[in-house]
């Protein structure tokens, strides 16, 4: 069950507990963003916690995907944002106040921030699967009026019950990536694959990459991660997130040789593809086909080195996890899923798509919607932990951008929409300091 937030479920405290300096209310600064590429540093009022509550002094803030998009369009798919809206939703801090009716927390402690508030009381909820919750405020998202504020301000006011502490030996850093790492956690106990089984994640940005590395860490032993981008799939075998990786031929490039990466990252990719991107053909059965060459393309990298199996198995991996939203992406898993198996959508893009349902109807191939996470955060607190073979990559390692301050936020917001920096260095996870 989805914890609440009822008083009943905290003893009584008659006041709120704060550092000393700080007054019942006081000016923060905030990153707020008011239109398309139009962030400024702003002053806000901010209250004492109110009852439930906690002030985090916020540490560090790792910038998304959507929090792009948002600062790009001053929208995310079909939320738009009508008022202006703090970004930020990757989390960490510093108790700095303490709420009335809060219990197990002190100044000082450090916390990972679950930004996402369902209502705690309806079906969904009770069922434990908050985050399908329809009442759901999510902080930095336009789709809750007025906008349920995000993270880049100095300090803010969250539920206590949505704020995990963390242990020394987790930089704030790491612990802000608890959020995407959780999206990774929830993805496979969506999927649970068997042990010994064979994956292919599509896409090798910050959540594809995790989600390869939980792939390996529940026990699959293939895992084939592909992108666009050499680098990030480069990095992703180096790094020990995937086993074998696929880079996705340029568009008009063709060839004979293939364009992949193999076991052991040495290799580098061949610069050309075989075949004509998907983008280019024209009929919906051209497309589909390029998709099922694709999918030909991605599952015969690692097939050299798995056993040789009997002549009548069927090729295909038994867990594909999209993590682009794009059309041409959920088509190939589809042709890339062995029967049997299972599709797991993970990246929210394109809301309308054609895709091929016969190959997962006739074949028995499951297609899980993934939406945020639910009940991962305290997994996602003892995986970091993990010694051994249990370990997964550092998290820290993937911060590969510092900003420092709230002042900084445009330069780091421009930077985390690119994919490489002035200097040629793979860009992957862009943070904001305090």
């Amino acid at each position: 069950m989805a914890p609440s937030a009822d008083a009943e479920t905290f003893p009584l405290h008659l006041s709120a507990h704060h550092v000393h300096g700080y007054s019942s209310k006081s000016v923060v600064n905030a990153s707020v963003l008011h239109g398309k590429l139009d962030l400024r540093l702003e002053t806000r009022t901010i209250e004492e916690p109110p009852a439930g509550e906690l002030q985090i002094q916020i540490k560090s803030t790792g910038i998304c995907g959507s929090d792009v998009s948002y600062y790009k369009k001053f929208a995310n798919g079909d939320l738009c944002a009508c008022a202006p809206l703090s970004l930020g939703h990757e989390s960490s801090g510093v108790v700095v106040g303490i709420g009335p009716l809060v219990n197990g927390f002190k100044i000082g402690d450090r916390v990972a921030l679950e930004v996402g508030i369902p209502c705690g009381q309806c079906t969904i909820c009770r069922k434990g699967r908050y985050n399908l919750c329809k009442k759901m405020r999510f902080r930095s998202s336009a789709k809750s009026v007025p906008h349920f504020q995000g993270t880049l301000q100095e300090r803010i006011n969250h539920p206590a019950i949505w704020c995990h502490k963390i242990p020394d030996h987790i930089s704030f850093d790491a612990a802000a990536l608890l959020e995407p790492l959780s999206v990774a956690i929830h993805s496979l106990n969506r999927a649970l694959p068997a042990p010994g089984s064979t994956a292919l994640v599509i896409g090798a940005g910050t959540v594809g990459l995790l989600v390869a590395a939980m792939a390996r860490q529940s026990g699959c032993t293939f895992v084939t991660i592909m992108d666009v981008d050499q680098g990030r799939v480069e990095y992703a075998i180096s790094k020990g997130f995937a086993t074998h990786g696929y880079v996705v031929p340029k568009p008009l490039h063709s060839s004979s040789s293939s364009s992949s990466i193999f076991t052991d990252g040495t290799s580098t990719p061949a610069s050309d593809g075989i075949m004509t991107p998907i983008s280019s053909y024209s009929s919906v059965n051209d497309r589909l086909d390029g998709a099922k060459a694709l999918a030909a393309d991605v599952l015969a990298v690692a097939r050299p080195d798995m056993v040789e199996l009997e002549e009548d198995e069927d090729d295909g991996v038994d867990v594909t996890f999209e993590c682009t939203g794009k059309e041409a992406c959920m088509q190939t898993s589809l042709y890339a899923t062995k029967p049997g198996g299972k599709v797991i959508m993970v990246g929210m893009g394109t809301p309308i798509q054609t895709v091929p349902l016969s190959a997962a109807h006739l074949r028995e191939v499951d297609i899980l919607g993934i939406f945020r996470y639910a009940n991962t955060y305290q997994t996602g607190i003892r995986i970091l932990g993990g010694k051994g073979a249990m370990k997964i990559p550092s998290l820290d390692d993937m911060v590969t951008h510092k900003f420092k301050g709230l002042g900084n936020a445009k330069e780091a917001f421009d930077l985390a929409g690119r994919t490489v920096d002035d200097n040629g260095k793979l860009v992957l996870k862009v943070v904001i300091e305090a």
